[in-house]
């Protein structure tokens, strides 16, 4: 087995940056993440086995990868025992598509091999699970890593693809060429330091949970024009919309323009379950109000019918709470009618 560490120099986050991106999906005080990726001989946890594993960590003040690579099949044992034990130090993994693939895959190859899994007891952050809400947001014609690392505008990468790995990892067992070693652990590396980069995009997700401050807010007559905080930079500036809103982001600020009728605009809820829709008023009410209202009058209200009228003129715009309370109901909604 071929083990290799080398620090990260670039590409990754600052540490506490990771940690406060974080909060919202892995909200343990007692944060040691460990970033990882898994290299196999194929999909199938049964017919195939594990030859590479990557990692990246944060140890005295910097980012280091580490890589543990298998020089025969026979070795797999040997690597999932030295991974293990390397996990024992850290409180989460992150990974990208992790929950769907590579923990599954380790989880079972452990099984098979008479070991106790390391992941209990430890959370699991999964990047594309996290980032797939973006992909209307941000026009993303796909949500692979490759796809991201485009939409970051990231240097073109050196090594080959993970499916030539697979051909290329069978030569190796025959001849241990070192060159072959090292573009399969270099195609590892490419996928560790891309997981870094991606990391960054968690920050449009600030927009869908509320991490924002409202900074300014106006009526033009016909839109209610607002601008928002966030805090952290988000890595590419973006611009979206429909009929009703539109919205677009640079750096640290998010500029809204929601479309108003007669001074007045829609407020909704997350919670439709809890509200009936009264057509004829055309607003919703609480259920705890509404259940005294004939049955030919209501219906249960749905996502976009959830719903009640407010001015957003006059007193709103000097009230950042009244702004805040407003989005923080309304602005999920409007992001996940983008096409």
């Amino acid at each position: 087995m071929i083990v290799k560490k080398m620090p990260i120099l670039q590409w990754f986050p600052d540490f506490e940056t990771v940690k406060n991106m974080s909060v919202p999906w892995l909200p343990n005080q007692d944060f040691r993440p460990v970033f990882y990726d898994i290299e196999t001989t194929g999909l199938s946890r049964n017919s195939t086995f594990l030859y590479l594993i990557g990692a990246v960590v944060h140890e005295n003040g910097k980012w280091q990868m580490y890589q543990w690579f298998a020089e025969r099949a026979q070795d797999e044992p040997l690597l999932l025992r030295e991974f293990s034990n390397f996990l024992d130090s850290f409180t989460c993994t992150i990974q990208y598509n992790g929950n769907q693939f590579d923990q599954p895959y380790l989880e079972e190859h452990f099984r098979m091999h008479g070991m106790k899994s390391p992941f209990k007891q430890k959370e699991a952050f999964d990047l594309y699970r996290t980032l797939r809400p973006l992909k209307q947001l941000l026009k993303l014609p796909g949500m692979k890593q490759p796809q991201l690392e485009e939409f970051l505008s990231l240097p073109a990468r050196l090594y080959c693809d993970g499916h030539d790995c697979i051909r290329l990892y069978k030569q190796y067992t025959k001849n241990h060429l070192p060159e072959h070693a090292n573009e399969l652990m270099g195609h590892n590396q490419e996928d560790l330091q891309g997981l870094g980069q991606v990391f960054s995009i968690l920050s449009y997700l600030d927009l869908y949970n509320g991490r924002y401050q409202p900074c300014d807010a106006c009526f033009d007559g016909e839109h209610l024009l607002m601008t928002l905080q966030l805090p952290h930079p988000i890595p590419v500036p973006f611009s979206n919309g429909t009929t009703s809103f539109y919205i677009k982001g640079e750096d640290d600020q998010i500029r809204l323009a929601i479309k108003a009728v007669s001074g007045k605009t829609k407020q909704y809820y997350p919670n439709y379950k809890d509200y009936h829709f009264i057509p004829s008023e055309d607003t919703a009410m609480p259920k705890s109000l509404s259940s005294c209202l004939d049955k030919s009058l209501r219906c249960p209200a749905k996502p976009e019918t959830c719903y009640t009228w407010f001015d957003c003129s006059g007193a709103f715009l000097e009230n950042p709470i009244q702004q805040f309370s407003f989005l923080k109901n309304t602005l999920p909604f409007l992001l996940n009618t983008l096409k």
